[in-house]
């Protein structure tokens, strides 16, 4: 997963050395975005996820994404060719991501949130590392792209490794209508909703939450020390804050019920996110602090989102159901990636993120309704 966000990590460094654009640096991250859309659409359509071998499906698509992210130090940042490295990286993630999350299912007895959360929370801490490999990489862009590939090239050869559990189901016919159940089904329905507030703003505040820092810390300190220590509390906050985060919400979750969880994290996340402005150009331990708490509040609920699908829908079609809800959730990101710089240039960092607000509370509703849905009984053995 460090590939995620391998170019949007050092997008300080691309704005010094490019003179990018607002919009060439929201494809950083949103070229990823339609890409992964356009894999999960593949996938789910034709059953991938739940028809291949999942540790094949796995292995091929992040030995290609491996090159593709590779290939991007041959091309110029504004190029073309750069960007359609990021896509061709989006659409092979599509089997990277969900396919992860369903060999973590085939394994669940009891911990269905916790085997998820742990799954997400190494997801976060891989999308993350890219912030990390820059702090210590310098200006040098270069190296934080290559690091990642490699790290990827490992994740491809060590998936061969990973058993599949017993409660891996035969694969079913082929069927195109499959994946429309995802929002056909009511209680399948409401729990992609708050899927969907949730991922509103996710992907727009890991994007642009190390941007955010390297501003308000140069407004506090000297550049040199101002990018080093912007890049270093991404990482915390992100990978660090929402490995812990996806953890807690898996033990929570498993114990006292998913839309306890799920309205609960994004509550906390929302209000995160309203209140984190106002601390823009402030002392930076306690702006580091608040996100700290944005950064776990933020994910602590995504897996859980996945084991709800799960647990909801047909065994065998597992793979395909968290395929169309992952392909909705980022389709959903690339407007509030692309929102924000406008957001920024509109209202200014002191309220630009208080638009991710919005999503987290309309969730919250949707998951108070599958609250009271008859099939929430299915959810964290009747916990809900």
């Amino acid at each position: 997963m460090a590939l995620w966000f391998s170019a949007s990590a050092v997008l300080p460094s691309l704005k010094l050395s490019y003179s990018l654009t607002p919009e060439q640096a929201s494809l950083m991250t949103s070229s990823v975005q339609v890409g992964f859309v356009i894999g999960t659409l593949i996938s789910a359509v034709f059953g991938l996820a739940d028809r291949i071998d999942p540790r094949r499906f796995f292995m091929s698509c992040a030995l290609i994404a491996a090159g593709a992210n590779a290939l991007m130090l041959a091309f110029e940042p504004t190029s073309t060719a750069f960007v359609m490295c990021r896509l061709i990286t989006g659409v092979c993630m599509a089997g990277v991501y969900p396919v992860g999350m369903k060999m973590a299912t085939t394994w669940a007895d009891g911990d269905l949130g916790l085997l998820v959360g742990l799954l997400v929370g190494a997801l976060t801490l891989g999308s993350a590392s890219p912030h990390l490999f820059n702090a210590f990489g310098g200006l040098d862009w270069q190296f934080t792209i290559a690091t990642a590939s490699a790290i990827a090239l490992s994740a491809a050869l060590l998936i061969n490794l990973v058993a599949i559990g017993p409660n891996w189901k035969p694969s079913p016919p082929f069927s195109p209508g499959a994946a429309l159940k995802a929002y056909t089904d009511p209680a399948l329905r409401l729990a992609n909703f708050g899927y969907l507030g949730h991922m509103w703003e996710l992907y727009a505040m890991w994007a642009w939450l190390g941007v955010f820092l390297d501003a308000s810390f140069r407004l506090v300190m000297d550049g040199v020390d101002a990018t080093f220590w912007a890049r270093s509390a991404t990482f915390v906050t992100m990978g660090l804050g929402g490995a812990l985060g996806c953890l807690i919400g898996g033990l929570v979750a498993d114990r006292y019920g998913r839309t306890f969880l799920t309205m609960g994290a994004m509550a906390i996340s929302g209000t995160s996110a309203i209140l984190v402005g106002f601390l823009f150009g402030g002392p930076p331990l306690i702006l580091v602090f608040l996100c700290l708490i944005w950064g776990i509040s933020v994910i602590a609920d995504s897996a859980q989102f996945s084991a709800s699908i799960a647990e909801l829908s047909p065994p065998e079609r597992i793979g395909t159901m968290l395929t169309v809800q992952t392909c909705s959730g980022f389709l959903l990101t690339l407007g509030t990636i692309h929102l924000m710089p406008h957001a920024v240039d509109a209202l200014g960092w002191h309220y630009a993120f208080a638009l991710l607000a919005i999503g987290p509370f309309l969730g919250v509703i949707a998951m108070a309704r599958l609250r009271k849905h008859p099939d929430s009984v299915k959810l964290s053995g009747g916990r809900r």
